[in-house]
């Protein structure tokens, strides 16, 4: 057996290698390339040791590096870097490193049992899993970006173009970015006559004459006129902005059909669709982050503590405190909020729950926090036994449970 520690890096990685003794047998330093990884697994060869009975520490999932000690069935585990530093100070006093020792620091976590078991064994779910969180995630980061430009047109509307933001429901509806490009000005959208304006919108798929009438009568109303300099210095501005703002919905919409196009061939996607106010996103977010493997949560809190839905309580002698979670994957906690959110709207003892603790809490978020730690307890329980959820079920368990009490 070996056990190995990677510091990596963007260029190159040090590496460190132990044998069963604890003793350093190996220290190199290889190129982030094919031909570095090779050498690495020809260091390993030399040592006539198999990839398998070989332990390897690195800090990141998120690298080439990893995908090769995977695929050569290299025994890989994650450190967080916050974890790391902690190990350092057991190790120098005098807080000094280097990446030479940092390499030799990972290869002896996964070397001390004690320390070892702290640390779960990297293992990638499955392709599809993957493919649908990589969705999740491109259409958080869309949703991010039109947030951001819209309220960069909104502002420049207020100030040259009021009207138009009160010509169609929402600012990033297509037929509303089509009209803001070719009608980038008050000026030139009032020269339209009624019948070119009603042909605009039956062009984009709007045919409600009625609403058609009202919008063309909002359009021409007089109102005061902003000053030409800032009009012209918006005018660009919002044609350009639309147009990206287009061009991001378009995309956000067709990342939101192949999110679900992957997500109904999964084996899992029964149960998280059976989950009140899931809906297309959430459900599939959920999926994504409790991922393919049971064994990843020995037990609910497991993944009520890396979603960051419970709290962290520290103890000593008689004093005891409990704090807010910092140390999680936000990503997870997001989710999970925003389907405790949503299920408010369609669970009964879910919004009972919610005005239960509410008074009791510092905040809305709180509140809605500790009822997403609540659902990631009963969606653990299903995923774990593959079951759909069941709304009359668990109302049925929880009357039993407090009749027991």
């Amino acid at each position: 057996m070996l056990y190995i520690g990677i510091d990596w890096g963007e260029k190159v990685h040090h590496v460190c290698i132990l044998n069963e003794a604890g003793a350093h047998i190996s220290r190199l330093q290889i190129p982030h390339s094919l031909s570095g990884f090779q050498r690495l697994d020809a260091e390993r060869n030399k040592l006539n040791v198999p990839a398998r009975e070989c332990l390897v520490a690195i800090e990141t999932n998120h690298n080439v590096i990893v995908d090769y000690l995977l695929d050569r069935e290299y025994i890989v585990y994650v450190i967080p870097p916050s974890s790391t530093a902690g190990y350092r100070n057991r190790h120098r006093t005098s807080g000094a490193y280097d990446d030479p020792s940092d390499a030799s620091l990972l290869a002896s976590i996964v070397y001390t049992p004690s320390d070892r078991i702290s640390h779960r064994r990297l293992q990638p779910n499955q392709a599809l899993t993957q493919e649908i969180l990589g969705q999740v995630r491109l259409i958080e980061a869309l949703r991010q970006a039109i947030q951001r430009q819209s309220n960069q047109l909104r502002a420049a509307l207020v100030r040259s173009y009021p009207v138009a933001l009160t010509l169609f429901s929402e600012l990033t509806l297509p037929i509303t970015l089509q009209f803001l490009q070719a009608y980038p000005s008050a000026a030139e959208a009032n020269v339209l006559s009624r019948e070119t304006f009603e042909a605009f919108c039956r062009a984009h798929g709007d045919h409600r004459r009625d609403l058609a009438a009202q919008r063309y009568a909002c359009l021409v109303e007089p109102l005061p006129a902003a000053q030409p300099a800032a009009v012209q210095a918006c005018r660009e501005q919002i044609r350009v902005l639309a147009q990206v703002l287009l061009l991001q919905v378009h995309c956000r919409q067709e990342a939101l059909e192949r999110l679900g196009q992957l997500f109904s061939q999964h084996q899992d996607a029964f149960l998280f669709t059976s989950l009140p106010g899931a809906g297309k996103l959430l459900a599939p977010a959920l999926l994504a982050k409790f991922g393919d493997h049971r064994a990843r949560f020995a037990q609910a809190n497991e993944v009520q503590a890396l979603a960051g839905t419970c709290p962290l309580t520290r103890r000593s002698g008689q004093r005891r405190e409990i704090r807010f979670r910092r140390g999680c994957d936000r990503e997870f906690r997001r989710i999970a909020q925003q389907f405790a959110l949503a299920s408010r709207e369609q669970s009964a003892w879910a919004a009972a729950f919610w005005q239960e603790i509410r008074s009791h809490c510092a905040s809305d978020s709180h509140a809605t926090r500790i009822l997403a730690n609540r659902w990631l307890a009963i969606i653990w329980k299903l995923w774990q036994t593959r079951q759909a959820y069941d709304e009359a079920h668990h109302l049925q368990q929880r009357a039993q449970r407090r009749i027991a009490k």
